[in-house]
């Protein structure tokens, strides 16, 4: 099928792109529901019953196909049934922990798991998978996102200054004072939405500064250092992880932003220095707030002396539980409802992939990991598709996010590095991580789709350059 992008440049577009999704989604709906069937023969010996919440499940997944077909056309077919698939598998093995509970095992550790844990799963999915929908519906060129470089960079930081500035009885869980919490057992984490909204920022700063950052210094050991004046934004990004680390008691969300800063960066300049002189920022920040504040010293102990603590009061208890979960697991996993994953505790929301790596084995986490992994790619390659470099440093840097955060947390719980308190992208309890991945979806759906669309007839509105697609 060939359509005219403009009056001289066909645009040769693949046959059945839509129809492809629309298999690879219901593949993804299969194996989420054969992981069900898994879990009710391993708790109870018998096939389960089909669960309305899976049905309603698989009735969003199909809305978000149709709402992608009219708004998207042209996007990557393997984003959403990706996505789908972690999200799926989350959502089962919350149900799986939540029978656990129910079945009154002993030694049962997720005492702040309610009952109703799988329905506001489900709940949580159905708004992120609408925030998805909303963001394809709202942004129909991410260009358009470039306008509110500033106002968004002001909006991320508000959201991220919002839990240092509460009371703890309102922003600290577990420690970490990353939240607010708004009473009845209902809290938001806003720094999820601060990430996306400092990326746009990150991109809008960068596209207009980066052939001044690109700028050549001196030659030190090989290598091209930027000129001293132009450190100033890295040195306010390595500040702001620092004040992260000191007031919100967060090692994870302050590598999550610097890393993010770091690489979008990179890619604007395409200047390894800059990635060196950030590494080296961050850790040398890292050791000093160690030395400086207990709790993050804390981390390093528990990390490089794990077993010295291992009992149930004990500050390594938690981590270690999980280690002997996933090394109990060994190559092939105990299978789905015969483990014993509910001795971690909260082991639905920071410690889910010990779950998935004692029930489903090396394999089983290998083949998640390898999922994250596709969807990493697909979304650079959607990066590397589009021409505007807004757009390029936008899906960049998000899609490096997405990766970072899955080793960071699956380094932490798996010993590699200090455990920190981030979730893990789609698997997770919670609404907050969830409905800001799907938002992050919804945008590589939007840039996929000028990617892979029709090239953009740029025209003259009120003084504004917009786009407009060739029909």
């Amino acid at each position: 099928m060939t359509v005219a992008a403009s009056a001289d440049r066909p645009v040769l577009m693949p046959r059945g792109r839509r129809r492809t999704e629309l298999v690879m989604l219901a593949f993804a709906l299969a194996v989420v529901l054969l992981a069900y069937t898994a879990v009710g023969l391993g708790l109870r010996g018998k096939l389960p019953a089909l669960p309305t919440d899976l049905v309603l499940f698989a009735l969003l997944t199909l809305a978000a196909h149709v709402a992608i077909r009219r708004l998207a056309p042209h996007a990557d077919p393997l984003l959403l049934p990706l996505a789908v698939l972690l999200n799926g598998l989350g959502i089962v093995m919350i149900y799986r922990l939540q029978q656990s509970g129910r079945n009154g095992n002993p030694g049962f550790q997720v005492t702040d798991m309610s009952s109703s844990a799988t329905m506001t799963q489900l709940l949580y999915s159905g708004v992120a998978v609408i925030a998805m929908v909303a963001v394809l519906v709202l942004v129909r060129d991410a260009r358009v996102l470039q306008r509110y470089t500033y106002t968004l960079g002001a909006l991320g930081l508000v959201l991220l200054a919002i839990p240092a500035l509460l009371p703890a009885s309102h922003s600290v869980v577990n420690g970490a004072k990353v939240w607010i919490i708004l009473g009845s057992g209902f809290s938001v984490e806003p720094g999820e939405f601060a990430r996306l909204a400092l990326a746009v920022f990150f991109a809008g700063y960068l596209v207009s500064k980066r052939e001044v950052l690109a700028s050549a210094g001196r030659r030190v050991l090989g290598l091209t250092l930027p000129r001293a004046r132009d450190l100033g934004p890295v040195l306010i990004a390595w500040g702001a992880c620092l004040l992260i680390l000191i007031f919100e008691t967060d090692i994870g969300t302050a590598a999550l932003f610097f890393g993010m800063f770091i690489v979008m960066l990179y890619i604007a300049t395409q200047r390894i220095s800059w990635l060196i002189i950030g590494v080296l920022l961050f850790l040398f920040g890292t050791f000093i707030t160690a030395i400086l504040f207990h709790h993050v010293m804390e981390r390093f102990t528990i990390w490089l002396h794990p077993f010295a603590g291992n009992n149930p009061t004990g500050i390594a208890y938690q981590p270690v539980q999980a280690l002997e979960g996933m090394a109990f697991g060994g190559l092939l996993g105990t299978g789905l409802g015969q483990g014993q994953p509910y001795h971690t505790p909260l082991v639905q929301s920071d410690f889910i992939f010990s779950a998935f790596g004692e029930e489903l084995g090396l394999v089983g986490v290998m083949a998640l990991l390898l999922i994250f992994g596709l969807l990493v790619q697909r979304g650079l390659r959607a990066g590397l598709g589009v021409s505007d470099p807004f757009s390029k440093l936008l899906v960049g840097g998000l899609s490096f996010v997405l990766a970072l955060q899955v080793f960071v947390i699956v380094g932490g719980v798996s010993g590699l590095i200090p455990l920190t308190g981030i979730t893990t992208p789609f698997l997770s309890e919670g609404g907050s991580s969830l409905v800001a991945s799907w938002i992050f979806i919804g945008l590589l759906i939007r840039v996929s789709d000028s990617a892979r669309g029709p090239a953009p007839q740029p025209i003259q509105d009120e003084g504004m350059t917009q786009v407009v697609r060739a029909a």
